[in-house]
C-alpha cells in the first residue's frame, strides 16, 4: 500500500520554497563549542551507540545487491534516492568507526554504483530510474523503476551524488573493487545534464515529469538546495552559467529571529542537508563576505534560535524546553484539529515543520534528527537534547536503530493515523526515515572526526563547484 506520508515530501518542499545584522560570531545564550576531547565519557558513548544503531538501520535495511535503501522503515516502502545517498555516506563511516570491513562496505558501494549507473533512463513514463542522468525521487523496491507519479527530482540526486562523490574520494585504494567505484562515480556524475534542468535561466529547476516537463518551481531562496548549485557549477561536462548562484543568494531572507541574525529557513534539514558533505567553516562568497559570517555560523545560528523559541515556547507545546526541541520535516500522527486543554490544536502526518522569521509550523512534534544534524554547529545544545530525549521517553523514542523518526508529547489521548500513543508519555512514530537517519550519522562523525569535510575537501568536482561560485578563504586557498 502507497505511503503517502511519504509522498508528500515534494509538494511540501515546493510550499516552504515558493512562500519564503551583527558580524560577529558569539551566540547569545550559550557557549563556545565544544570541541569532542571535551566530552564526558557519558556523551561519548552516547554518541557511540546512536551511531552504531544509526549505521545498522542503512546496513540492515539496504538491499545488499542492488544498494536500494528504503525510505522508511518498517513501513512497507519504496526506495528514496536521497536515502541511498546517506547510505553510501554511512559505509564509510562505518569502516572508520570498525562496524564493518572495508572490503565490505566497498563491495556494497560498487554494488549500488553499479547498479544505478546501469538502470534504464529515457524519456517513457514507465520501467525507467530516470532521465538526463538524473533520478526520479522515489523508485519502486526491488526492480528500481519509477515509483508511480513522482518527479525527477534534481535535489534528490544531488544528495545521491554527493554521497557517491564522497565514496570516489574515500575509496583510493589500487584494487579492482576501489577502482571501479571511483569509474562508476565519474560515469554517474559526468553524464548529468545539469544545462538541461535550467529551465528558467539562469536557476536550476526543482524537478521534471515526462508527461507534462518541467514543475513550475526552481531553486531560489536558501535550503537544501545549495548542494544542487555546487554540483551543477563543478560539473566539467554540463556546467551551468556562474549568474545562477547570485541569482540563488538574491532571494535570501537574511532577518533576525530569536536574537540570531541569520539567512532565515523554517525546517532545520534546510541547514545541515549541504552541509553534511561540504566543509562550509571559514570559506565565503560575496553574500557571506558581505555579511562577515559563514555558512556554517549561519547554521549555528539557525540551530540556537530553534532552541530559544522551544524555551520560549509560544504555542505553549508539552515537553518543549532547554532539552528538548527540534523542528524540521518528519512525520506527524494525523492531520486534524483538536482542542486539547482548551486551547484548538491544528496536527499534520508529514510536514516540513519549522520556526523561523516569518515562517512557523509547528504542531508540538519533535524530530530528533534536528538535534542530531546539528551537532557539529551547536554540540554542547544538541548533544544534551540528544541525550535528555532518550533518557526521558526511553524506548518509546530510542530502540534498535536509534531514534525514531518524531514524537507529540503533547497528544496524549486522540487515536492517530499513523504511529502510537504510550500512556502519560504522548505520540511516537513507529518508523525509521533515511532522510532522517542519514544526517544523524553523518554529522556527528564530521564532528567527531571531520571524515566527510576532510575526504570531500580533496573531491574536484565539489571544490570546483565551490570556486565557480565565488566561495574564497579558508581550506580553498584561493
Amino acid at each position: 500500500m502507497t505511503d503517502f506520508r511519504a509522498l508528500r515530501r515534494y509538494s511540501v518542499a515546493l510550499w516552504f520554497v515558493a512562500s519564503a545584522c551583527s558580524s560577529a560570531t558569539t551566540i547569545t545564550g550559550i557557549s563556545a563549542p565544544i570541541p569532542p576531547s571535551a566530552l564526558t565519557p557519558r556523551q561519548t558513548a552516547f554518541l557511540d551507540t546512536l551511531e552504531r544503531r544509526t549505521f545498522n538501520w542503512f546496513w540492515e535495511r539496504t538491499d545488499a545487491n542492488n544498494g536500494l535503501t528504503p525510505d522508511r522503515w518498517p513501513s512497507n516502502s519504496f526506495s528514496s534516492i536521497a536515502a541511498v545517498g546517506f547510505a553510501l555516506t554511512a559505509y564509510p563511516v562505518g569502516v572508520e568507526r570498525g562496524y564493518v570491513s572495508r572490503a565490505d562496505a566497498a563491495q556494497r558501494t560498487l554494488n549500488t554504483l553499479r547498479f544505478m549507473y546501469n538502470a534504464p533512463q529515457g524519456t517513457q513514463a514507465t520501467n525507467v530510474t530516470g532521465y538526463k542522468g538524473f533520478f526520479y525521487h522515489f523508485l519502486a523496491m526491488p526492480p528500481g523503476f519509477r515509483f508511480e507519479h513522482v518527479e525527477l527530482s534534481t535535489i534528490d540526486t544531488s544528495l545521491l551524488i554527493a554521497g557517491v562523490l564522497f565514496c570516489q574520494s574515500y575509496f583510493t585504494g589500487v584494487d579492482g573493487t576501489e577502482s571501479a567505484i571511483r569509474a562508476y562515480a565519474d560515469s554517474l556524475y559526468l553524464r548529468i545534464d545539469w544545462a538541461w534542468a535550467v529551465h528558467t535561466p539562469p536557476v536550476v529547476s526543482m524537478g521534471w515529469h515526462p508527461e507534462d516537463g518541467f514543475i513550475n518551481s526552481d531553486w531560489k531562496g536558501y535550503d537544501e538546495g545549495m548542494i544542487v548549485y555546487v554540483l551543477a557549477l563543478g560539473s566539467p561536462t554540463h556546467s551551468i552559467d556562474p549568474a545562477a548562484w547570485t541569482q540563488w543568494t538574491a532571494t535570501y531572507n537574511w532577518a533576525t529571529f530569536y536574537g540570531q541574525t541569520h539567512v532565515n529557513f523554517a525546517p532545520l534539514f534546510g541547514h545541515q542537508y549541504s552541509h553534511v558533505w561540504i566543509d562550509f567553516r571559514g570559506i565565503q562568497d560575496a553574500f557571506m563576505r558581505e555579511k562577515g559570517i559563514d555558512y556554517f555560523e549561519n547554521s549555528r545560528r539557525a540551530t540556537v534560535s530553534q532552541r530559544l523559541y522551544a524555551i520560549d515556547n509560544p504555542g505553549q507545546w508539552t515537553g518543549y524546553g532547554a532539552n528538548v526541541w527540534g523542528l524540521t520535516a518528519g512525520d506527524g500522527p494525523f492531520d486534524t484539529t483538536l482542542v486539547i486543554g482548551g486551547r484548538s490544536r491544528q496536527f499534520f502526518t508529514y510536514r516540513a515543520r519549522g520556526a523561523a522569521a516569518g515562517e512557523i509550523a509547528d504542531d508540538g512534534t519533535i524530530a530528533p534528527t534536528a538535534a542530531g544534524g546539528s551537532v557539529p554547529f551547536a554540540p554542547e545544545i544538541a548533544i544534551p537534547a540528544l541525550i535528555t530525549m532518550r533518557e526521558r521517553y526511553g524506548d518509546n523514542l530510542f530502540s534498535t536503530y536509534g531514534f525514531v523518526d518524531d514524537f507529540n508529547p503533547t497528544l496524549v489521548s486522540q487515536t492517530p493515523k499513523y504511529g502510537r500513543l504510550s500512556p502519560g508519555n504522548g505520540w511516537f512514530d513507529t518508523d525509521y526515515l533515511g532522510i532522517d537517519q542519514g544526517p544523524i550519522i553523518a554529522m556527528i562523525e564530521n564532528y567527531r572526526s571531520d571524515l566527510i569535510w576532510k575526504t570531500m575537501r580533496k573531491n574536484p568536482y565539489i571544490v570546483a563547484g565551490l570556486k565557480k561560485a565565488g566561495f574564497t578563504g579558508g581550506w580553498l586557498g584561493n
